[in-house]
């Protein structure tokens, strides 16, 4: 059975969420703030969360934001009625693995829903894999930690999921369209901007000289590889 927290303040979508996933293969908590949320969180373990972001007493981007300090592994499900680009990025730049604007057909939910557990299946797994060493530079998959010159980088889930991907295919050019796909798990056109800031912030956290980049290189009109 998997686990899932609901936090969603419209009592109508709560109910329609609920009475469809509430089944033999799902356990639905539902609570409808911010302060409810962040309790269950502290308290019980999820596989995945489906957080709206306007909550009476909060914003869920910052939930999310709390939660990926701690969690990098959970699945989050932003559901909104917002439909600006600007608050799709800003969701999944902070940890968020998809984006939901309402009002949305409960078919396609539940499909989304689906596939987003068969790749946190498929992330459990890659996180099982060596720890890579380049240099100074030194990646530990299982406990998510990356550490340059023996000091630990201060990474985001996704800049860490971005690197470990790059290091681990050494010499390997990724459009970025492709790390679109294997990072963030999506291919919606018009995001490609959000690996560029990605990879600029991997950058200044390990280049001494960002005209002249060491590990990160740019294939000119391709994408990006990291250095043999």
């Amino acid at each position: 059975m998997q686990n899932i927290l609901l936090v969603e303040d419209d009592t109508e979508i709560t109910r329609l969420i609920n009475l469809h996933f509430d089944t033999a293969h799902y356990a639905v908590t539902c609570c409808a703030t911010g302060k409810e949320a962040l309790k269950n969180i502290s308290t019980e373990s999820y596989d995945l969360i489906m957080l709206d972001i306007s909550l009476p007493d909060s914003n869920g981007m910052e939930i999310c934001k709390k939660l990926r300090s701690t969690d990098a592994q959970t699945p989050v499900m932003m559901l909104t009625c917002h439909a600006e680009e600007a608050d799709k990025v800003l969701a999944l730049e902070l940890g968020a693995d998809d984006y939901v604007t309402k009002p949305f057909g409960i078919l396609e939910l539940m499909a989304r829903v689906k596939a987003m557990m068969r790749r946190s299946n498929q992330s459990i797994s890659q996180a099982e894999q060596k720890e890579i060493v380049y240099k100074d530079l030194v990646l530990d998959p299982v406990k998510r930690k990356a550490t340059l010159k023996d000091t630990r980088l201060d990474l985001t889930v996704k800049e860490f999921d971005l690197l470990y991907l790059l290091t681990s295919n050494p010499g390997k050019t990724f459009t970025r369209k492709e790390l679109l796909q294997q990072v963030w798990r999506f291919a919606f056109s018009g995001y490609e901007h959000t690996v560029t800031s990605h990879i600029n912030r991997l950058r200044l956290k390990l280049e001494t000289d960002l005209a002249h980049p060491k590990y990160i290189l740019t294939a000119w009109g391709s994408g990006y590889r990291f250095a043999e």
